[in-house]
């Protein structure tokens, strides 16, 4: 039997509408209709057809109903004409992400979510509220993907046929996913992640909006905070900072040159003439689009290395993982930072930078 919301979760995965995939699977627009509404059932030769146009193994079209991502939760951080196709293909690999994630969750023992409730303070606020309660003072922020995960955020990347998309969050039940581009500099995804840890904490619960530009407005905020503290900000830059001073202390919150210039004038460290003086010499110098000497070790996900490393030494590869999620290994491949699986199949070390605080353990 055929599970036709998985012929839908498939469809929009490759971005593709009805109409593209009838041309490429020789299919009639009318009979994938009818299966993807579960009207009619495909037979065998033309679930292969409709499965190697998608590139789907074709045991995952008859796999159990799908519990999709909730579209009405998720916070896009993606410019604002970004077509639907492309919101639709990441949800998609989002959903993909939490089976992988119900799968390990079977077998391992995971961090629970420590995410606080706090109502409806301002960013400022909630970003100290969040750090006094994860004991981090006015310290820079650790590893920001070793730090959420410790906190029992499910941290995935994005695949890279998204790239309109920099990053989104949702809360799935009582579990927060968080799913970050990773083809971005190493500071901008650091800003992502915590921008999205803004979204989860800030906009849980219908109290707020999750979307719309004052939600970013709000998350950005939350973000800026979070990284640069203000006392530490204030006690380490000086008031009229140089461009060469802002290029040097980006490098104790492991921040974009951008973001810190942005934050020292909110805190009044520069002027409103400063600030553009300094936003202009910058973008001159790449710093727009880019981050010219910046960090180059990317923060990788510590738990998923951990949990295939854990799996590799009673025999299970990856590509098992896979069959049996009944997904490619490439598909896979591209929920996990990429470098994750590298390492897993060459025997290296996960980083050493932050250790969550809870043990990962095997269910036995």
């Amino acid at each position: 039997m055929v599970t036709p919301s998985r012929i839908t979760l498939a469809r929009k995965r490759r971005g593709l509408t009805l109409a593209e995939l009838s041309k490429r699977a020789g299919v009639s627009l009318q009979s994938l209709s009818n299966y993807e509404t579960g009207r009619t059932s495909p037979r065998p030769p033309t679930i292969r057809r409709i499965a190697a146009a998608l590139d789907f193994p074709e045991p995952f079209f008859s796999g159990a109903e799908v519990d999709e991502l909730p579209a009405e939760g998720i916070s896009w951080r993606a410019r604002t004409k970004t077509p639907p196709r492309v919101l639709d293909s990441a949800r998609a690999a989002g959903t993909l992400a939490a089976q992988l994630y119900d799968w390990i969750d079977e077998r391992f023992r995971l961090p629970e979510s420590d995410l606080p409730s706090l109502g409806k303070p301002d960013p400022e606020t909630a970003a100290e509220m969040v750090r006094t309660r994860w004991g981090l003072g006015h310290a820079p922020a650790p590893n920001m993907v070793h730090l959420l995960e410790a906190r029992g955020v499910r941290m995935f990347s994005l695949p890279p046929d998204s790239l309109e998309v920099d990053a989104f969050a949702v809360w799935r039940g009582n579990v927060p996913f968080i799913f970050l581009n990773t083809l971005k500099t190493v500071e901008r995804s650091r800003f992502d992640a915590a921008h999205e840890l803004g979204h989860l904490i800030m906009h849980a619960g219908g109290e707020r909006p999750c979307t719309g530009p004052e939600a970013e407005r709000q998350a950005n905020d939350f973000a800026s905070a979070f990284l640069m503290p203000a006392a530490s900000v204030l006690g380490h830059m000086p008031a009229g900072a140089r461009v060469d001073q802002v290029l040097e202390g980006k490098r104790i919150w492991k921040v974009s040159a951008m973001a810190l210039t942005y934050r020292m004038h909110d805190l009044g460290l520069l002027t409103d003439w400063q600030y553009r003086s300094t936003c202009a010499d910058l973008s001159a110098r790449g710093y727009r689009t880019d981050e010219p000497q910046g960090l180059r070790k990317r923060e990788t996900s510590q738990i998923l290395t951990k949990v295939f490393q854990a799996l590799r030494s009673k025999g299970v590869r990856p590509s098992d993982v896979a069959d049996q999620l009944c997904v490619t290994s490439e598909e896979m491949k591209k929920l996990l930072f990429g470098l994750t699986m590298t390492a897993i199949e060459g025997g290296g070390e996960a980083s050493r930078d932050h250790k969550a605080k809870r043990a990962l353990s095997l269910v036995r």
